[in-house]
């Protein structure tokens, strides 16, 4: 027996075993919740008509993405904005923290103009470029305006013409500032002052951003939503998922045995691997999503009992173990190939054609799909050839297969 090569491998096993039992629970706790998952905030919004503008087909489309815009930009994940009927749009927040101020945000009509003394609106939203919230020098909140080309000659012969005069800064009907124009601006550039934070300002940044809506916008129901699963459900779900793995693993080490056991060893890291990357993108975590990942968990068992039949079949065949085993690999790794680029072929067609939860379904089964093939495929054949080649058992019974042929020595 090689001492070295089984000491390497029970070293990387342990690391592997006591890596999933020490970081498993701080993984997935750190991952964020969906909707479905931990609840969140539920809004209809209505458009209706004003004496200025009429609510048709077309401006309720742009009202959506106008608002999908404002919900990305204020970093919120695995939102869903749809529209319900002719006027209705329906948004749904997971795990917002404090719903009102989002949903103040999410129906303002964002009208931006700047006025003269006169009252007349010489600017609008529309002749901005970009708007960001800034630190002044004297060290309060404001929005840095970034005009347009054509917005900045405009502003350049706004504050020209009224120097000594001030100009209104007007949001949705509302003075944000009065500044008084002490010369001719040039630049392109001016600050909207008044935001008690920098959160605030950054707010009022955003809804600049993403424009202002077409149409009037009216908050008709705004309610809190629990996790639709319950904490009775998902202890469930966590008690059928480990008993699910639990039976995995019977399974493979009952019909593999060492071999199963390797396939184990690989899985766990293969769990964790998945999770870390699911907390790298910071991706949301929603019921679609698990499907995905328990899907991903299954073509990695799959996978594994496809390269050790192979294996079995070429020790009946009379080959020794290393060479069975890389056999094994070789004559599997196709099979295993086209049947993972097929379903990463249909995740990726379900994240450009899907909404919402269709796409993080796409996503973690696309993540694990990758990750289960280098599990399966590499992380098992690297342990497999320690075990081997440490020559802790040279009977083919110990692999799980049963009468075979004379070995060749």
């Amino acid at each position: 027996m090689r001492w070295n090569e089984l000491g390497k491998f029970l070293i990387i096993s342990l690391a592997i075993i006591g890596g999933f039992c020490v970081y498993i629970s701080p993984l997935s706790n750190s991952i964020k919740q969906g909707l479905d998952l931990q609840g969140g905030t539920h809004v209809v919004l209505q458009a209706v008509d004003t004496p200025e503008l009429k609510v048709d087909d077309d401006a309720v489309n742009r009202s959506v993405k106008i608002i999908e815009r404002r919900v990305n930009e204020l970093g919120l994940t695995e939102p869903v904005i749809q529209r319900q009927g002719k006027d209705r749009i329906i948004v749904e927040l997971p795990g917002v923290k404090d719903p009102d101020k989002a949903i103040a945000m999410l129906g303002r009509t964002a009208l931006l103009e700047f006025k003269d003394v006169s009252g007349k609106t010489v600017l609008t939203g529309k002749d901005l470029k970009d708007a960001k919230a800034q630190i002044s020098q004297g060290n309060q909140s404001v929005v840095g305006l970034e005009f347009s080309d054509e917005g900045g000659k405009k502003f350049a012969d706004l504050t020209a013409r009224n120097i000594g005069k001030p100009i209104a800064i007007v949001l949705d009907g509302e003075v944000l500032t009065n500044p008084v124009v002490q010369e001719a601006i040039t630049g392109g550039r001016a600050q909207i002052s008044g935001s008690r934070t920098m959160e605030e300002a950054e707010h009022l940044a955003i809804l600049l951003r993403s424009g202002s809506l077409p149409v009037k916008i009216e908050v008709m129901e705004n309610r809190t939503v629990g996790p639709t699963l319950g904490q009775d459900s998902k202890e469930k779900s966590i008690k059928a998922f480990g008993i699910g793995v639990i039976g995995v693993f019977v399974f493979m080490i009952l019909f593999y045995r060492l071999s199963g056991i390797v396939a184990c060893i690989a899985l766990l890291l293969y769990v964790m691997m998945l999770l870390l990357v699911m907390r790298y993108l910071n991706a949301t975590l929603t019921l679609p999503g698990i499907a995905g990942i328990i899907l991903s968990i299954g073509m990695a068992v799959d996978a594994n009992v496809l390269i050790f039949e192979r294996f079995k079949e070429e020790i009946r065949n009379g080959k020794t173990l290393r060479s069975a085993m890389d056999a094994g690999f070789n004559r599997a790794f196709v099979t295993i190939f086209d049947s993972n680029v097929t379903t990463l072929m249909a995740a990726v067609i379900l994240f450009y054609l899907g909404t919402g939860p269709i796409k993080g379904f796409a996503v973690t089964l696309a993540i694990g799909v990758v990750l289960s093939m280098f599990s399966a495929i590499t992380v098992t054949k690297f342990l497999l050839r320690f075990l081997i080649s440490s020559n802790f058992s040279k009977n083919p019974a110990f692999f799980g297969v049963s009468a075979p042929k004379e070995v060749n020595k």
